[in-house]
């Protein structure tokens, strides 16, 4: 790869980083839950801990003997000491009304003997018009006060009003040191926050910086060390797959490398040998029998230029996804026979036998004939280009479970396992001397664009090619 000038960084803003990201958000996500306790959660707790007070406020009141304030021999004194026992068994404020025929409320008893502070009387005069016990929530003074008022009736009518009152000043220091120390709680979590998402951040932001570094020399065309997969979290894979990635790369770019050698080698020597023998044809001195070689080395020079550049444009096509297949239903014994027939002088030079092992009912497959035919082609092309001379081949063809198989069987030495994985890729070929290694690559895209494939199995003394493709039914088109 040809180096590049690596543009500079552009300066980030504030948030325009990973690690300031990361860290504004940790932080932002703790604001945002102290938040929702200490202005939703607190003031809920507040809320639930004052009913809970009137509750049993109101419980209390129920369950006091005040109808014994009903009877008419009851002393002053005596009537007093039942008001200040049940507000002490009741531990709040008891204040009794009278008057609410008049709708008028005046004090009766009052469990403190003091004038009560809340003068309104808003409660008792609601538990008088609905014959009911009722509480609630009042501010009295400078403090959130709970009340009961509870109607004592005589005769059926409504006489006296008993109205208890209980501080809910402790109830409100309470929730106000929770809030105190939330808020404390919350100052310390945010800086928690801040500091463990920096520093985690930092952390993430260097391994990123790290691929992003590594990517650069990459695209630069410097090719690096592996780097260290430290995690299995996503960053980690992520590493993994550029270490992987730039593998690839380091393969393709040697097979690039290889090819452009291997191409100029290819293209160089049948254009020199065309321009030497064209200058020896202009000899007027040459003989009939010597032009007559000279012209059938010119043509052969011709056909490996013409197969190459067959090759780079089947390529081209592949990539471009311009090559158009043409499927039908296709005889693989038949056209194995017209293929093989194709080789005999080839075999004849290479002073090897071909055997056809074909069945005598069709093969059906599924496929673009021509493209088959090309196929079988190179296979058998490589099975006599890789192979010591006098080396058997075998073609066969059969059906089996629904696919249709054509095999190219030589006894030749086999393919080493390290070059047996990379057979069929681009570029690579274990001789280069004896092709650009692009038939087999060609030979595998175009059997997976046919649905099928093409399988190795090697060993020293037999090595088998096996083209797989769909069959065809007797109706003819894929089977379903």
């Amino acid at each position: 790869m040809r180096g590049r000038i690596p543009r500079p960084r552009r300066p980030r803003a504030l948030t325009g980083s990973l690690r300031n990201k990361v860290a504004l958000a940790f932080c932002a996500t703790t604001a945002l839950a102290i938040g929702v306790i200490f202005f939703y959660v607190t003031p809920q707790l507040e809320s639930n801990l004052q009913d809970q007070r009137v509750r049993d406020l109101a419980r209390d009141a129920r369950a006091s003997p005040l109808e014994q304030l009903n009877r008419v021999d009851v002393g002053q004194s005596e009537y007093n000491g039942l008001v200040r026992a049940v507000a002490d068994s009741a531990d709040a404020q008891l204040t009794i009304l009278q008057g609410p025929a008049s709708d008028r409320l005046f004090v009766v008893s009052d469990s403190r003997q003091e004038a009560p502070q809340d003068t309104n009387y808003g409660l008792a005069r609601r538990a008088v018009r609905e014959r009911r016990v009722v509480s609630g929530v009042r501010r009295v003074g400078e403090e959130e006060v709970a009340q009961v008022a509870q109607p004592l009736f005589r005769f059926g009518r409504p006489e006296l009003v008993a109205l208890y009152s209980r501080s809910l000043k402790d109830t409100t220091s309470t929730v106000s040191f929770i809030r105190a120390r939330v808020l404390v709680a919350g100052l310390i979590a945010l800086l928690v926050a801040l500091a463990g998402g920096y520093l985690i951040a930092r952390a993430l932001a260097r391994r990123v910086r790290r691929l992003e570094e590594a990517a650069g020399e990459v695209a630069a065309g410097k090719f690096i060390e592996p780097l260290p997969v430290d995690s299995e979290d996503e960053l980690g894979q992520l590493t993994r797959t550029f270490n992987e990635m730039q593998e690839q790369l380091v393969r393709v770019d040697r097979s690039r490398r290889e090819f452009i050698a291997n191409a100029s080698h290819e293209l160089r020597t049948p254009i020199f040998s065309l321009a030497g023998f064209a200058e020896l044809l202009d000899d007027e001195e040459l003989d009939d029998e010597t032009r007559a070689e000279f012209v059938r080395t010119m043509r052969e020079q011709i056909r490996r230029l013409q197969k190459l550049a067959v090759d780079l444009l089947d390529l081209s096509r592949l990539d471009a996804g311009s090559l158009n297949l043409q499927p039908e239903d296709t005889d693989l014994g038949q056209l194995a026979r017209e293929v093989a027939g194709e080789f005999t002088p080839a075999l004849g030079r290479h002073r090897s036998e071909l055997e056809l092992r074909l069945p005598d009912e069709q093969v059906a497959a599924w496929c673009d004939r021509g493209r088959v035919a090309q196929i079988m082609r190179i296979l058998l092309d490589n099975a006599l280009a890789h192979t010591p001379e006098g080396t058997s081949v075998t073609v066969t063809a059969e059906r089996e479970n629904g696919a249709a198989r054509f095999a190219v069987a030589d006894t030749g030495p086999g393919v080493e396992e390290d070059s047996a994985e990379r057979l069929f890729e681009r570029f690579h070929t274990a001789d280069a001397a004896r092709g650009s290694g692009l038939g087999l690559a060609i030979a595998k895209e175009l059997a997976e664009r046919m649905d099928g494939k093409i399988d190795l199995d090697s060993r020293p003394g037999r090595t088998v090619f096996t083209l797989g493709l769909p069959a065809a039914p007797a109706s003819g088109g894929p089977d379903a």
